[in-house]
This record gives C-alpha cells, structure tokens and sequence, in this order.
C-alpha cells in the first residue's frame, strides 16, 4: 500500500509497504478521507512537541471497514470514522473519563503512524459509524469536537461574551460551537480572509483584525469589560501571553492550542481578575456525538469549510502550497 511519511522536518516521501495485518480486537480500516490539519503542518515545520520523526502524519480520518472483530458492532463495507486518541483506559485521567488527556495516550499520526495511507488497523471501540453523514464530513469530525470540547471547557452559557484568538480551522471550529451555545462571538485574527469567513459563514458577531488598535476596538465591543470567556487557538507565544489581557474580571481564559516553549503572563493581572486558567487538549467521544448530531441538523456548514482537496498521490507537492497564507486554506481534504 501508499502512505506519506515526513521523515524529518519539511522531508516527505511516499511509502510503499504491505497492508497491516489487523489484530484481535482491531478493524482493518481502508482510509477514504483524510483531513489536514495545523497539526500535520506543525509536524511538517517540525514543530509538533510530541512527536519523533520518521512519522506517518493523518488524524482526521473516514473510510470503509475491510474486516472487523466480532462483537464490535461493524462489518465490511461500513462507512465509519475514526477517533484518533488511543487511551488506555485504566490511568488515572481515563477512570475520570477524561480519555483525551490519558497519561500514555497514543495519538494517530503523532506518537505512532496515523492514516496518510491506503488502508490502517485500529482498534474496534476507537471506530464509529458515520450514521448517514458524507465520507467528507466525516473527515472534519475531529477538528471540530476540538472546538466543541473547548467550548464545554470553557462552559460558555448563553449570553456570554466571548473572544477567539486565531481563526484557522481549530478557532473556526470554536466559534461555531460557541455561537451555538448562545454566546456573542468575536473573533481576533491577523488575516482578513478568515475574519472575513467568519463574519459571512459563521455569522459571528463582531471580526477584528489583529494589529493596532485592536485591544480599543474589543474594549469598546465589551463597554470596557472585555470577555467572560477567551480562546486562544493561534499557535503563538505571544499571542498566548497576550490574551489574558482580553479576559474580564471573573472570566475564563482558555488555551486550545500549543507550543513547545513555556508561556507567562503578569501574576498581578491573573490574580485580580480571578481568572480561570484552563487547557484544553484533544476531545471525547461525547464530543464527536455533539458534533456529529450538529452535523446530522444541518447546523455546521461543512461545503462552505472545505475549501481544498487533493489525493494521496499529489498531497507530498500540494501541502508546502496550502501552508502559504495566500492559499487561503480552511479546511483541507486528502482523497484516498
């Protein structure tokens, strides 16, 4: 079979090797969809922290059972998608049912060779139907219970204001979700294309872009309050250490996304707003059914999300492009 492997920083290479052998409790999955991610570029930048090289890259994954164990519910030919966040389920974050944050967590594509390939084996209860949902929606499933299990995190209620920092596909994904639970959403970000996304697609309330003057503009958004609850989905030092400016006295202050270096931020200007500080790292199964019911509803604008696509075989040529801003790049598709 095909599989794409960055064997170091801005090094892939197209792979051939044989079909895995699926185990005991494990479903042979042939991968029809992969979706691209920050993550998948971060690795390609080499800056993923979690991660060693050489590495088959691919998360956001769809396709078609080729055999399934007994008991497990599938069968060849099922449709189904694949939550990516291998937990062991007996530590002590797994018994609080908190699996995204396992203690020896094995995440597809990061800590072992994900589905940038024809055909993987996965573990049965980590593969789920897509119950009447396209091959290509499944693909975005896991981008956005990211942002839906941030949102939960985050508990935004109804009439809260709320702020997201960086509007690439995770903080996409965040104000949707928010906008959903009632809140009013703005969103901050360098790019007027994706404020521009945001504002026409996601209808979100206000879209301010980053740079001068922005910190005036959200104060008097918020009446000089500034938000009940922050996001930070950037990627970047400072834009983290930043947003705790943004959070309103009794606020939550929410980071989503992550680097390899330690990040600080004034005591005093915690302290005196009693903020919440929260992570937030990959999701639950809860939150791919929320997401995945939201889809079912007709309430997350898949066609509009997916701006580019491209196969297995073109994807080693295509993803140095889709990393450039100007390709304007939301949420990208592999096809298998």
């Amino acid at each position: 079979m095909k599989s794409v492997v960055c064997v170091a920083p801005g090094e892939l290479r197209l792979g051939h090797g044989p079909i895995p052998s699926a185990g005991e409790n494990e479903v042979l999955l042939r991968v029809r969809r992969i979706g691209v991610c920050g993550t998948d570029m971060h690795i390609f930048r080499g800056t993923q922290p979690f991660l060693q090289y050489p590495r088959v890259m691919g998360h956001e994954l769809s396709g078609e059972v080729v055999t399934a164990p007994a008991g497990s519910g599938l069968g060849p030919g099922d449709q189904v998608f694949v939550m990516p966040y291998l937990s062991c389920g007996d530590c002590v974050a797994c018994r609080k049912g908190k699996t995204n944050c396992c203690t020896g967590i094995q995440v597809l594509g990061v800590h072992r060779d994900g589905g940038m390939a024809e055909y993987l084996a996965v573990p049965a209860q980590f593969v789920l139907k897509t119950e009447g949902i396209s091959l290509d929606e499944a693909a975005m499933l896991e981008f956005l219970a990211i942002g839906m299990h941030a949102v939960r995190r985050g508990a935004v209620q109804a009439g809260q204001r709320v702020l997201v920092v960086g509007a690439g596909p995770i903080g996409v994904a965040l104000s949707l979700f928010a906008s959903l639970k009632g809140g009013e959403v703005t969103v901050l970000d360098t790019r007027q294309d994706r404020l521009d996304f945001c504002k026409d697609v996601l209808k979100v309330a206000y879209a301010v872009k980053a740079g001068e003057g922005d910190r005036e503009a959200l104060q008097e958004i918020t009446g000089g309050d500034f938000f009940d609850v922050v996001f930070d989905a950037t990627g970047n030092i400072k834009a983290m250490e930043r947003g705790l400016e943004f959070v309103a006295h009794g606020g939550a202050y929410v980071l989503v996304s992550i680097v390899p270096e330690r990040i600080s931020f004034a005591d005093p200007e915690f302290h005196k707003r009693e903020t919440s500080l929260l992570g937030s790292r990959n999701a639950t199964v809860d939150d791919f059914r929320e997401v995945l019911a939201a889809m079912k509803a007709g309430l997350v604008p898949t066609l509009a999300m997916n701006t580019h696509r491209t196969t297995l075989d073109e994807f080693i040529e295509t993803l140095p492009h889709w990393m450039d801003p100007a390709s304007g790049v939301i949420k990208a598709i592999v096809e298998v």
